[in-house]
């Protein structure tokens, strides 16, 4: 993967560094091969990536079904997939720019 991001077909790719306990849940920067997102809760028992995903599910206008942990729940580095997502954030490229 060249990118913090690629597609496989419908479905965004995309590897995140988790920044729990945050002020403010909010996409970040881009940090090499990863995309930082910063979460308003605590990393116990996964709860910091279920509410990210909760989150991202409303970026993406998808269902929080459509989000899916590869791997990392656990962790800050971590690899989610969406799927059929209808917004895209500014830095997320287009199907064929990725």
């Amino acid at each position: 993967m060249q990118s913090f991001c690629h597609w496989e077909g419908d479905t965004l790719m995309l590897n995140i560094l988790g920044r729990p306990c945050a002020k403010k849940t909010k996409i970040g920067k881009v940090i090499g091969k990863q995309l930082e997102i910063h979460v308003a809760e605590n990393p116990v028992r996964g709860r910091a990536t279920a509410y990210m995903v909760s989150f991202l599910a409303e970026k993406f206008q998808v269902l929080e079904s459509s989000i899916t942990a590869v791997f990392g729940v656990y962790n800050i580095n971590k690899q989610l997939r969406i799927t059929a997502p209808k917004r895209l954030p500014a830095m997320i490229p287009l199907h064929g720019d990725a």
